[in-house]
């Protein structure tokens, strides 16, 4: 397999892994729905960064060490579950939903850095990156296709550009409905819990797996 084949394979990989809802894609959204298009951009920008630290540290070896003590990775898998049940939680004990009534409680909202520095903790802590770290990512360096460093480099900016516009339609997208939410108060309220409900179930479930495995 040619290198141009072998990194088509690797974003039609990439794409199928993002599209698949998970953490980032469900704190991109709530954090669009929240905070509008400068704060889902954020989030956006969080995650990329998030991805990152994840290809340093696979350089720096830390993920053959999470594949040596599986034990480590069941906690980062419980810390990701419990921070995404929380962001959840946040959602469903609000008094407001997605809707802000005046312009002082926008101002009110997460400033953008706030919500760049949640999203690249939530990348951090987003089992499926260390999944795709450990399993997938390796079986695209090879020896024969020149230095290791530059083969990571050009994966990572495949990754981070599918997941730039992936989850950069998907915020825009989201906050484009934040006048539909200003115009419909109970709407908006619905909204919210239903989100917050799916975010949390969503914890359960992955810090259950995470439990099962310890």
């Amino acid at each position: 397999m040619n290198q141009s084949v072998n990194l088509w394979l690797y974003f039609m990989i990439v794409f199928g892994v993002i599209i698949l809802p998970g953490l980032d894609m469900a704190f991109v959204l709530a954090s669009a729905l929240v905070g509008g298009r400068r704060s889902g951009l954020a989030a956006v920008a969080g995650i990329v960064a998030g991805g990152v630290c994840h290809m340093t540290m696979g350089a720096l070896g830390l993920a053959v060490v999470l594949k040596l003590w599986p034990s480590l990775f069941n906690l980062v898998l419980l810390a990701g579950a419990a921070y995404i049940a929380w962001i959840g939680w946040s959602l469903l004990r609000s008094e407001s939903g997605f809707h802000f009534a005046s312009t002082s409680e926008q101002t009110a909202a997460k400033a953008p850095a706030t919500t760049f520095y949640q999203g690249m903790l939530t990348s951090l802590l987003n089992p499926k990156a260390y999944v795709f770290m450990l399993a997938i990512f390796p079986q695209f360096l090879k020896i024969d296709a020149g230095p290791i460093w530059s083969q990571a480099l050009v994966l990572w900016i495949i990754t981070a550009l599918t997941q730039a516009g992936v989850y950069g339609v998907i915020a825009i997208l989201s906050s484009r409905t934040r006048n539909w939410f200003d115009a419909n108060p109970r709407g908006s309220l619905i909204t919210a819990r239903v989100v917050g409900g799916l975010l949390i179930a969503a914890g359960i479930f992955t810090g259950f797996e995470g439990w099962q495995a310890i």
